[in-house]
């Protein structure tokens, strides 16, 4: 018995290893270019975003609700979103409404409490997941495009899309922030299971740690690429009508996009016309 919650806790260690979360971060953010979701036009799936961001927070309605629900999970499938996210916004969601459960209970709540829960849960769900699809399907240029065709300030644009372009630097940087911190100090042993728990204390406690040389170090890499950018005239170019259409004229909205909508919207009218027949 203790030989096999020494291997399960080993299997797990390993999955939860600094790599791991590193390349889950970076596929969702730059692994998705081929998928469905990533083929669309960006102000297609923003407008699309947009629309499943707002409106569900203005319906209690159950199977209105139930059908946004259904509709975001097939995209997020669609955009092969990576695991990691995926358990992060299950753990999130799910324990959080969980938690206010336990705790209505606990102050006279009955079961009557499970409805307004599950609708908060359909609402967060909903919105969670959107977010998830749109912004695993859009790589940084695609994005920062999407956003300056409707209007967005340059800079506000440019700062999106460099904040995408800073996440390989900065899981970089901190890895590197670990590894300096494991060189210079002496980890428990984790041979057994309560080594272990100390081990993973330990680890929680360099990374903590590590909080401020990355920030540190990362605001020293930034500053580099941004007098780079000045260097380079990127004030100028991002007020100039021509470098802008320039920028602007890969956007194309294709026979998909159309078709991406028309069963978005079916999917919403029949969800609200199942929701007026219940």
């Amino acid at each position: 018995m203790s030989k096999t919650m020494n291997k399960l806790s080993e299997n797990v260690l390993d999955k939860f290893s600094m790599d791991f979360l590193r390349n889950q971060v970076l596929k969702n953010a730059y692994g998705n270019t081929d998928t469905v979701i990533a083929k669309l036009d960006p102000r297609i799936l923003l407008v699309w975003y947009v629309f499943f961001a707002l409106v569900p927070w203005f319906v209690n309605n159950v199977p209105f609700l139930l059908g946004c629900f259904i509709l975001v999970l097939i995209t997020t499938a669609l955009a092969r979103v990576a695991g990691l996210v995926l358990f992060v916004f299950a753990l999130g969601v799910f324990s959080q409404t969980g938690y206010l459960f336990v705790v209505s209970l606990l102050f006279g709540g009955d079961a009557s409490t499970v409805l307004p829960l599950l609708i908060l849960t359909l609402k967060v769900a909903t919105v969670s997941l959107a977010s998830i699809t749109v912004f695993s399907g859009l790589d940084p240029d695609r994005l920062s495009n999407g956003l300056l065709w409707f209007g967005v300030p340059e800079r506000l644009s440019f700062s999106i899309s460099y904040a995408y372009r800073m996440l390989p630097m900065l899981m970089e940087e901190f890895q590197n922030v670990l590894l300096s911190y494991k060189l210079r100090g002496n980890p428990p042993s984790h041979d057994t299971l309560m080594g272990k728990i100390r081990y993973l204390i330990y680890q929680v406690k360099v990374i903590m740690q590590s909080f401020y040389p990355l920030m540190l170090n990362t605001a020293k890499r930034a500053r580099t690429t941004v007098e780079a950018l000045e260097l380079r005239g990127y004030r100028n170019a991002a007020s100039n009508k021509e470098v802008r259409k320039i920028m602007l004229s890969s956007l194309r909205v294709q026979y998909s996009d159309f078709m991406f909508i028309a069963i978005s919207v079916l999917w919403v009218a029949l969800s609200a016309l199942v929701s007026t027949l219940i």
